[in-house]
């Protein structure tokens, strides 16, 4: 077995669990200033004319609530994908690929840290 192909140490586990915890708190962060946003966009599309085709600032404000909610709803995802990895991590799960079973490669969760199959897998 390749050094990369092992087994995660302890101290592999606590480098990975300090990622998935800090982008958590960015994500969180992130989610709260989304949130902001988007209600001021709705608050701003209530202000305007109900006809988007003929309204001016309507397609833009249409645009802008599209592109925040698909934010928003991207963000939540990443959420549960990080609380998974967590929740892994905690049951001795994490590091495994759930289609072959064997190690996920260190590097590949260094980069994605909450990768659920290795690379052969993922491809």
């Amino acid at each position: 077995m390749a050094q990369d192909e092992r087994a995660l140490t302890d101290a592999d586990l606590e480098e990975l669990r300090a990622l998935l915890v800090a982008d958590r708190a960015r994500t969180e962060c992130l989610l709260a200033s989304l949130t902001g946003t988007f209600t001021s966009i709705v608050a701003a599309s209530q202000d305007t004319a109900n006809d988007d085709e003929h309204d001016p600032e309507g397609s833009t404000i249409a645009f802008e609530r599209s592109q925040t909610s698909t934010l928003l709803s991207a963000s939540r995802s990443r959420l549960v994908d990080i609380d998974a990895a967590l929740t892994r991590i905690a049951e001795g799960r994490y590091g495994f690929c759930e289609r072959c079973a064997r190690p996920i490669p260190r590097g590949r969760l260094a980069a994605r840290p909450t990768a659920l199959t290795c690379v052969a897998c993922a491809t």
